[in-house]
């Protein structure tokens, strides 16, 4: 099958476009800005476009698929063309659904905890040498490609995701995968961009109920009272299970399971991560046809996704932990957990606001307390962000008063950031950086390391 792939640098586009052009497909792509790591790995596969921008010029009646990025505009020339040839168009979601409907799909949905809950699973089913299918949002350990597509595969392990499909495509992305089998771990509102109300939002998540192919089983979080809300309040009978958080004591970075009467050492921490343990280990038990007391064996030396609570120094009771955490429900389970693990020594926080919802001023009080946790925290917010983003100027005391916390520090300038940031790297400190973007594209996490080992 030939596939053209208009926006093909997305993060999950080119992945697929590298799966697809494995099973088989002659795959071609376009974009007009491709970063890496997208860059380098569609250049290792052959299928770095030879120039950026769009080449309507370049499509034809040969071409059997067109798959469409988020990145692409509605009146991109090249989306265009392809509907005047009539060519098929879909989304990544909607491809993913057709490479993987006559199997069975597990779809790990909710606004914190999937790319986790993704990891786990696919961590339990390497260990089994169970073959399957994989979309999952990060690099995981054992998963050298984001998307893996096979022909001889019956399970599919899908991280779904709340936001929009494509730029012709408003719906949200999980619900075509139409999942036999479900996940929901948390509603907590996000990308205001997109979803101006919190109403709006936990919609999305009915429409992901509704998608659910006949008989389908959901697992619910049943520590989130958004979900528990949805899952009550659902005018049909659903096949709803909820998982909830085991009975765990902390040991640092590590934690201890205590399950019938035996403990069993994990390599992780964390209450949200323990919450995201449950919901894993009820995919695997029912799934993989395994015991609890053998999910816990196998899951003993999981380390997480990539920067998901990825410690990255500990020397000298000295410890650097980088993290994704950007939504509030993320930054206030990330904070929790590092202070839980490390009740005696202080923890300091650094959270850069990046995305377009910590950055709009209508959104911020939502991180309200967020940072509480943290003995010392420092909030971080490029202005040339805002200006790429087009958001409004932001004042230093409207975010610490939207934080709800006077001892916060607020910072907007990035020689000042790295400044601050080397002040506090002494030894015998708990540092927690959070950010979904680059702290303004400097080397902050490596000057620190390299303070801390001076």
């Amino acid at each position: 099958m030939r596939i053209h792939f208009i926006a093909i640098g997305g993060a999950i586009m080119h992945q697929l476009a590298i799966c697809l052009q494995h099973k088989g497909h002659t795959i071609s792509g376009s974009d007009d800005v491709i970063f890496d790591p997208a860059r380098s790995n569609l250049a290792d596969a052959g299928l770095l476009p030879p120039e950026e921008g769009w080449f309507p010029a370049k499509l034809n009646p040969s071409i059997e698929a067109i798959i469409l990025g988020m990145h692409a505009k509605v009146d991109n020339p090249e989306l265009k063309k392809a509907k005047e040839l009539k060519i098929p168009i879909y989304s990544f979601p909607e491809f993913i659904y057709k490479e993987t409907a006559d199997k069975t799909r597990i779809v790990i949905g909710g606004s914190h905890g999937k790319t986790t809950i993704t990891s786990m699973i696919t961590h339990v089913f390497q260990k089994l040498n169970a073959k399957f299918d994989i979309l999952v949002g990060a690099k995981v350990p054992g998963i050298d490609q984001m998307v893996q597509l096979h022909k001889d595969t019956q399970i599919a392990i899908i991280e779904g995701d709340e936001y929009l499909s494509s730029p012709i495509d408003l719906r949200p992305k999980f619900i075509h995968y139409k999942a036999n089998i479900a996940v929901i771990n948390g509603i907590a509102w996000d990308h205001i961009n997109v979803f101006p109300t919190f109403e709006a939002y936990k919609h999305q998540f009915e429409l992901f109920l509704n998608s659910l192919e006949s008989n389908a089983t959901v697992y619910y979080n049943a520590v989130d009272d958004q979900v528990v809300e949805l899952i009550k309040q659902w005018p049909e009978q659903l096949n709803a299970f909820p998982y909830s958080i085991p009975n765990y004591t902390v040991d640092g970075l590590a934690s201890i399971i205590h399950h019938n009467g035996k403990d069993f050492p994990l390599s992780i921490f964390g209450k949200h991560n323990m919450n995201n343990l449950d919901a894993a280990r009820k995919i695997c038990t029912t799934t993989a046809n395994i015991s609890d007391e053998e999910f816990y064996s196998l899951i003993a030396d999981y380390t997480g996704a990539a920067r998901r609570l990825e410690v990255i120094y500990n020397q000298k009771d000295t410890v650097l932990i980088k993290d994704f955490a950007h939504a509030p429900s993320k930054v206030t389970a990330s904070v929790k957990a590092v202070k839980e693990a490390f009740p005696n020594q202080e923890v300091v926080a650094f959270f850069e606001l990046h995305t377009y919802s910590s950055l709009n001023p209508d959104f911020i009080p939502q991180y309200a307390g967020a940072l509480d946790a943290a003995d010392k925290a420092f909030i971080f917010f490029d202005e040339h962000a805002l200006k790429i983003k087009k958001l409004p100027d932001l004042a230093v005391k409207a975010v610490q008063r939207a934080f709800n916390n006077d001892k916060i520090e607020v910072i907007n300038d990035k020689i000042r950031l790295q400044e601050i940031a080397l002040k506090q790297s002494d030894v015998g400190k708990v540092f927690l950086m959070m950010s979904s973007g680059s702290w303004a594209k400097t080397d902050l996490l490596e000057q620190m390391r390299k303070k801390l080992d001076a």
